[in-house]
């Protein structure tokens, strides 16, 4: 079947998402960002990051990427976003690679790329469906391209709506089909991916940079170059989009293991929002997020599983509970709706 290739357009935004970790030199550093004193953010990272600590080491490479508090410098901005994946650092990761795809070393970025799209990042799922549809570095496989540019949609990802469309145009009705079914399995692995790295993380285990792969080249190859994170909904650049869109069903939620506590009424599903070994760090990310839309109103919840604290919130209905998911995740928080 002949078709054109698909462009992959990603556009920088504005925004910036620091993390706040427990250590309290490298937190004043993002109270100080907070307040808008980015010189002294910057001089309290510039402190802690040759002590090896990722957060501090990641939030300098975002001082540097959007210039505030020093000049802007990209390739500064890499080369923490590196150091920091070397430590573990996942967001940082997944910015090293989309840096790497950015300015055209896609075959270093592309490890990167993916192990992001394994954790469900949706800029990350939707460059990789776009790789795979075309077949670059990748092998060309349609249903797994229409899977991972499901997935980037369902999030809320402009760019993937346009693909979408784009690809019901080439692709096979069967084929897509497939896609829709692999999207829900793939949607699972995320949610258990994500959340076993985040509580790996947590404990004090480093999380390892991705190993390189072999490039396998395909036909027809033509994906522009991609910004970099951190912005969670960029904005569209296609030319001449074509009219409609077809948009597949939602993937289903996992389905992890029931949990005991009760949860506050007017719902029987919950939201998790990570998996902590330290109780501090669920109290501070409690502490961030009890405010947002999406959570006020609902009961928290610490939810023992040996020596690991689940926080999550309570008392939604399984839609509301997707929909308060796919909103906190694109705002960078991880969120996966759980039954009770």
């Amino acid at each position: 079947m002949q078709h054109k290739s698909l462009i992959a357009a990603l556009m920088l935004g504005s925004g910036v998402i620091l993390s706040a970790p427990a250590s309290a030199d490298t937190k004043a550093g993002v109270d100080a960002w907070t307040r808008g004193d980015y010189a002294a953010a910057v001089r309290e990272w510039e402190a802690q990051a040759p002590k090896g600590d990722a957060d501090a080491v990641f939030n300098l490479g975002q001082a540097y990427k959007l210039g505030k508090g020093v000049k802007q410098d990209l390739i500064k901005a890499e080369q923490l976003f590196g150091q920091a994946a070397a430590l573990g650092h996942l967001q940082a990761a997944d910015n090293y690679g989309l840096l790497l795809f950015q300015r055209g070393d896609k075959a270093r970025g592309l490890p990167y790329i993916r192990a992001a799209a394994d954790r469900g990042d949706p800029r990350a799922q939707y460059l990789l469906g776009i790789m795979h549809f075309n077949g670059e570095l990748v092998p060309k496989d349609w249903v797994r391209a229409y899977a991972l540019t499901t997935l980037a949609q369902q999030q809320g990802l402009p760019q993937a709506t346009n693909a979408l469309t784009q690809m019901n145009e080439h692709i096979p009705y069967d084929q897509r089909q497939q896609g829709v079914q692999l999207a829900g399995e793939l949607a699972s692995q995320a949610d258990a991916t994500r959340a076993r790295q985040l509580a790996a993380v947590d404990l004090g285990n480093q999380v390892p940079s991705p190993p390189p792969v072999s490039p396998v080249k395909g036909p027809n190859v033509a994906v522009a170059t991609p910004a970099p994170p951190p912005a969670p909904r960029p904005v569209v650049v296609h030319k001449n989009p074509p009219p409609g869109v077809i948009v597949p069903p939602p993937a289903p939620s996992p389905r992890p293991a029931p949990a005991p506590p009760a949860v506050a009424a007017g719902g029987t599903w919950r939201i998790q929002l990570g998996a902590f070994g330290v109780a501090a760090n669920a109290d501070a990310l409690w502490a961030r997020i009890k405010s947002r839309p999406e959570v006020a109103g609902h009961q928290r919840l610490n939810v023992k599983s040996g020596a690991v604290t689940k926080l999550q919130a309570g008392g939604y209905s399984q839609a509301a509970a997707q929909a308060a998911c796919t909103k906190l995740k694109a705002a960078g928080f991880t969120c996966v709706a759980v039954p009770n």
